[in-house]
């Protein structure tokens, strides 16, 4: 074996795309051990617009969900080199345009952007092939106060909580976090509370402290970051402080659309995708040279941001170790792999692989 065969014989970055944006479908790359550059391994079809994916399984199965009017899901067992292979026909989920899936134990989560909905799959169904839909459809209702894009829910994201004991849905079209019971035995699904957040605001997405007991939610239509707390006992969402994603922006300066948010594994930082500016703003969560006497992870700290390296950044990934960042640049087609100063958590841009309407990395 060579030195490379002998770094990059390990993690493997998959890359989602839209296909009728150009996209090849799911894109797999090898990443060097040592330096993060990504080196492209195969390319999978036979699912349109596979725009999110999520790693089951420990790492052996890839799931992708069909962003398409008619909304699908489809499982893909991953081989010896880290290749996705597909297992059976896509499932549908029983809503039109998921965005967003997260696997939960047995079970699969997809957020309906279009039907404003999430849907509950069996994980072992979709790759068997014995699953005809859903265990559960909840259909969010309601409406915000942009007339174009909030006129009615739009489910951007799922998450399972860190307890396990349950789910959080992000709809961008209510402004607010809908909490959900899950049965881990059967896959049914109840909401049990949701919260609203600034109206108008538009939230997209979420990400735990991974203490467990904060989470942050981005928003698209205000650039804005609101800090939650997080009770697992009682599954309820307290927001408590909002941070502006970027300075205030100047009159006739592009308007920025924040898309994605990942959180550091030491807690220390907090890194969100901006489209339109195509930055990074990185957030300190801890003590820092400019931190106050009230510095914490419930009060994230702007430190700045930087280039996303390309055009419409729609997806954030971080290694595990916290040292490298990746982002999916969608419009201009390439997801851009940055070094991350382990004392400011600024990226430094290292590189870039072309993938055409690249729109998530997952590593794995």
């Amino acid at each position: 074996m060579t030195e490379r065969e002998d770094r990059t014989c390990g993690v493997r970055a998959h890359i989602g795309s839209f296909t009728s944006a150009g996209g090849r479908g799911i894109t797999t790359a090898a990443v060097d051990a040592r330096t993060g550059a990504l080196a492209v391994l195969g390319v999978t079809g036979g699912i349109a617009d596979p725009s999110y994916l999520a790693l089951g399984r420990g790492g052996r199965r890839l799931h992708a969900v069909s962003e398409t009017e008619r909304g699908a899901v489809r499982a893909f067992a991953v081989d010896g080199r880290g290749l996705p292979r597909p297992e059976a026909p896509a499932v549908p989920v029983g809503a039109a345009g998921p965005t967003h899936l997260a696997v939960a134990g047995e079970w699969l989560l997809t957020a309906n952007y279009t039907s404003g909905s999430v849907s509950v799959l069996p994980a072992d169904g979709t790759a068997d092939g014995t699953a005809t839909g859903p265990t559960a459809v909840l259909r969010h209702e309601g409406a915000g106060p942009d007339p174009e894009r909030q006129a009615g829910p739009h489910a951007h994201q799922v998450v399972p909580d860190p307890s396990g004991r349950r789910f959080l849905s992000v709809d961008l079209g209510t402004d607010s976090i809908r909490v959900c019971t899950l049965d881990p035995a059967t896959g049914a699904a109840a909401l049990h509370a949701e919260t609203a957040l600034r109206p108008g605001s538009g939230p997209r997405h979420l990400a735990f402290h991974p203490g467990g007991g904060l989470l942050y939610v981005l928003h698209e239509l205000e650039p804005l970051l609101t800090v939650c707390r997080w009770d697992a006992d009682r599954g309820h969402v307290e927001p408590v402080r909002e941070v502006p994603v970027a300075p205030p922006a100047a009159p006739g300066a592009v308007r920025a659309y924040p898309s994605a948010i990942v959180a550091a594994p030491d807690g220390r930082f907090l890194w969100a995708a901006v489209r339109g500016t195509d930055t990074i703003a990185v957030f300190a969560l801890g003590a820092g040279p400019d931190a106050g006497p009230d510095a914490g992870p419930e009060r994230p700290r702007y430190v700045g941001g930087v280039s996303c390296g390309g055009h419409w950044p729609r997806d954030l990934a971080l290694d595990p170790a916290g040292h490298r960042l990746y982002a999916a640049n969608e419009r201009s087609g390439d997801v851009t792999w940055f070094d991350v100063d382990p004392d400011s958590g600024l990226p430094r841009r290292a590189g870039s692989l072309a993938v055409p309407a690249a729109t998530c990395v997952v590593l794995g």
